[in-house]
């Protein structure tokens, strides 16, 4: 891979305004991600509560066990094509996915996406918060059952879990890098052990898939199946567009792709697998299907069980919240102004906005979960994501000038810092993606937010650029 980062003139960019040293492109030297990396990167994120809770809500809405996991597989397929398409310019040239929009939304036009891509991740680390608290909540009833009738109880487990947190983020980057190694491999054994579990309890797989789909129709089935598989692609929508935060370290391009495509679209069929039996089961079990795994793991009775499975379930939850929604928003918030925001502040940043969106709320039930969050924000990240790809692999064959995304009045300029053609694709594709919010007739196109945005924009912007200056265009 040729070192991009250290053929520039550092004295050049570093005296820029839109530069800091958490937004510097990475010299080779310091790209040590292995495909191994990688692939528990995704092992470590993949296993998580909300992955558990997007199957799960699934089957409780409706599906069986073979419909729910082709759902997931099926999207997880589709999103990982963005992804390894955003990843490229990261390991190509080492910078941060804020820094890489830079080339198609302007240099100060990069805000726009950054700040939408930012604003979810701190809604993701509201609910990951949430959830941390939870489990913590649940494994001091085990130990303390007087607990559970203390008012402020559940407020007081996410304070907890909110600073541990800001802890491994004041660490930075390495910290992280450190967790997913170490943990992504005792988290596949606790979900192997919950879902033994909850067979021997249900008496055998058999009964706990047996349980059969409640939709009488095909066309009763595709109506719930888009907005789900739509809501399974803006499950990682999120970090198919700031994925160059992570593969800027890759040593190589057949790291991050390998370790991309074995850790993703494996383990989360596995998990949600887990999700999936785990939920059916619970049926037989408790006589209701409970979506949420912290109130299963609260009934194993066994107060010892209870305490190891949420560690365990603590520890995904942590390296999932900091890896998938701290890195992302830390560094966009950083981009708004470079010279004051560093990576550890933009981090701080995101903890206090994430409290402030109220997650509780967005978590109510799986309906406000996959029809309300996760498809109503992917009606944004999927025209983001067409623009992105459009302009880098088709309006610049993948070549960027490093030292212009860092500079004024360079290639990335366009008009006073902004290319309007870049904003106006986007809103274009999320309007047309939000109609369907709002126009019942037309409703299919809120059910495809993320496919209709992508696409509108990705058209949109192609045939705009085509009539911008030369100057838009990089050259070899």
């Amino acid at each position: 891979m040729t070192d991009f980062a250290s053929s520039l003139s550092n004295e050049t960019i570093q005296d820029s305004s839109l530069y800091n040293k958490d937004l510097a492109p990475i010299p080779a030297d310091r790209r040590t991600w292995s495909t191994y990396n990688y692939a528990a990167l995704w092992i470590s994120m993949s296993v998580n509560i909300p992955t558990y809770m997007l199957a799960s809500g699934m089957i409780a809405g409706g599906m069986n066990w073979k419909q729910a996991l082709f759902t997931v597989f099926l999207g997880n397929l589709l999103v990982l094509i963005p992804m390894l398409l955003n990843a490229h310019a990261g390991a190509q040239y080492g910078i941060p996915f804020p820094v890489f929009a830079r080339a198609s939304f302007g240099v100060l036009g990069a805000n726009v996406p950054a700040v939408l891509r930012a604003l979810v991740a701190c809604g993701w680390f509201g609910i990951q918060t949430w959830i941390g608290g939870e489990a913590i909540n649940a494994m001091i009833v085990a130990l303390v059952p007087s607990w559970a009738h203390f008012g402020g109880a559940q407020a007081i487990c996410f304070i907890f879990f909110w600073l541990l947190n800001v802890v491994v983020i004041l660490r930075g980057i390495e910290t992280i890098r450190f967790l997913q190694g170490v943990s992504a491999p005792l988290l596949l054994v606790m979900g192997l052990a919950l879902l033994l579990w909850a067979g021997a309890r249900a008496g055998g797989f058999g009964p706990m898939l047996a349980t059969p789909s409640k939709f009488a129709s095909f066309g009763e089935f595709f109506k719930f199946f888009i907005p789900s598989l739509t809501g399974v692609v803006g499950f990682w929508a999120t970090v198919s567009l700031n994925i160059p935060d992570f593969t800027r370290y890759a040593q190589s391009q057949r790291a991050q792709v390998l370790g991309q495509a074995i850790g993703l679209p494996a383990t989360m069929t596995f998990y949600s697998f887990i999700g999936i039996a785990v939920t059916s089961a619970t049926l037989i079990i408790f006589g209701q299907a409970l979506w949420d795994p912290v109130a299963v793991l609260s009934r194993l009775g066994n107060p010892f069980a209870v305490i190891l499975a949420m560690i365990a379930l603590l520890m995904a939850t942590l390296n999932v919240n900091v890896a998938a929604n701290v890195v992302s928003p830390a560094n966009d918030f950083s981009n708004l102004a470079p010279r004051h925001i560093s990576f550890r502040l933009g981090g701080l940043i995101t903890c206090f906005v994430g409290v402030a969106m109220q997650p509780w709320k967005l978590m109510a039930n799986y309906g406000s979960y996959i029809f309300g969050w996760l498809v109503g924000y992917s009606g944004f990240l999927g025209p983001i994501a067409g623009v992105m790809i459009c302009d880098y692999f088709v309006v610049r064959k993948k070549v960027l000038l490093v030292q212009d995304l860092y500079q004024r009045d360079g290639l990335y300029e366009y008009r006073r810092g902004f290319n309007w053609q870049a904003v106006i694709s986007l809103f274009a594709g999320a309007g047309v993606a939000f109609i369907g919010l709002f126009v019942p007739q037309l409703r299919v196109l809120y059910n495809y937010a993320w496919f209709v945005g992508f696409f509108v924009s990705f058209v949109v912007y192609f045939a705009l650029m085509q009539s911008a200056q030369p100057v838009a265009q990089a050259a070899d």
